[in-house]
């Protein structure tokens, strides 16, 4: 279909990363024909704001998606299973931001900066990556084609805005009732989150591993293209409300300096490099919090191996780590005319 002006849908347009869907469209200009603001039953009737204006919520059910070109979905893995195949059998593309098509091999996992061509073999389903996942892909795919990474080993430091709207309110909750001298209300997360840090994201699977660093893990190989690729991961949520940081360590086949590596990583598209020790610069959460680039500074040698590096990367996860990925997926579409409509 090419260029012109498309029927857009975002689904889960209440939650937080719904918004800053809306938000994202209105702010890249995305060529919108009509836009239709989606979520359940219980938040039918309200509004949402977008373009100076509000717009109306309507319940989401089968026939939402008739006459639309392209959906952006943010409304959890059983909603995205239950409605996807709808929107596609109407002839709308679908943008998931949940993990319940990440793996299905008919499926493409896109972060435009890594794999961009993958959109042309969609299905009409193309998902979003985990967060976690984003970044790390965003800093890592240009020293993979320099010197081929054969090991990534990567902490994360996750905010909380991840869990979503509710946890957000929560650490703000403990924080207040910590310094009034009250016990704190914990809900959302096993212990509480007010100056602590929990290595548990998700629910433990095999070997104990948690089922975020499974998907950092399996994602990883899938966008990169190279099963050959060795990675471990521990994630850790810490009291920060916006952006993840990552301690990434990575082995590479043939020999990066650091020096190499800024180079490499300061032509590469969505990456700023913010990195002076001597001067204290390195990227912080808050530096990236409303940003759209992915932050890499303590680019560093690692004497331990013959060719070692580390990073620390550092993103907003609400908007590169989801909404913004999903909007860049959309305009590749319409950039490589693989947007399907209705007849």
């Amino acid at each position: 279909m090419g260029r012109g002006e498309f029927v857009v849908a975002v689904a889960g347009a209440t939650g937080a990363v719904g918004r800053e869907m809306l938000k994202t469209l209105e702010q890249r200009a995305f060529p919108i024909k009509a836009i239709k603001a989606l979520a359940s039953s219980r938040s039918a009737g309200t509004t949402v704001p977008f373009a100076g204006d509000e717009l109306i919520v309507e319940e989401m059910t089968e026939k939402s998606f008739e006459g639309v070109d392209i959906a952006l979905f943010s409304a959890g893995g059983s909603t995205s299973k239950q409605f996807a195949p709808c929107a596609v059998k109407s002839g709308c593309v679908v943008i998931d931001n949940s993990s319940a098509w990440r793996m299905d091999p008919q499926v493409p996992l896109v972060v435009p900066e890594v794999n961009p061509q993958d959109v042309d073999w969609h299905k009409g389903i193309i998902a979003n990556p985990n967060c976690s996942t984003i970044q790390m892909v965003v800093a890592l795919k240009p020293l993979h084609d320099a010197a081929k990474i054969k090991r990534v080993i990567v902490s994360t430091y996750q905010a909380v805005s991840g869990t979503g709207q509710k946890a957000i309110v929560e650490l703000e909750t403990q924080v207040r009732q910590l310094f009034n001298m009250q016990d704190p209300d914990v809900k959302v997360y096993p212990y509480q989150i007010a100056f602590n840090c929990l290595p548990q994201i998700d629910v433990f699977s095999e070997g104990d591993y948690t089922y975020e660093e499974i998907k950092m893990i399996k994602e990883t190989a899938k966008i990169m293209g190279d099963d050959s690729i060795k990675v471990t991961a521990t994630t850790v949520r810490v009291p920060v409300f916006y952006s993840h940081s990552e301690s990434v360590n990575i082995e590479t086949e043939k020999k990066l300096t650091a020096k190499d590596a800024r180079v490499i990583l300061s032509q590469a598209p969505g990456v700023r490099v913010y990195d002076n020790p001597a001067e204290k610069i390195y990227p912080m959460p808050l530096h990236a919090a409303g940003e759209d680039d992915v932050f890499v500074g303590r680019i560093r040698e690692d004497n331990t191996i013959d060719n070692g590096l580390h990073l620390w990367i550092v993103a907003d996860n609400i908007r590169k780590g989801a909404a913004l990925n999903a909007v860049q997926i959309a305009e590749l579409l319409i950039e490589r005319d693989k947007v399907r409509v209705v007849a």
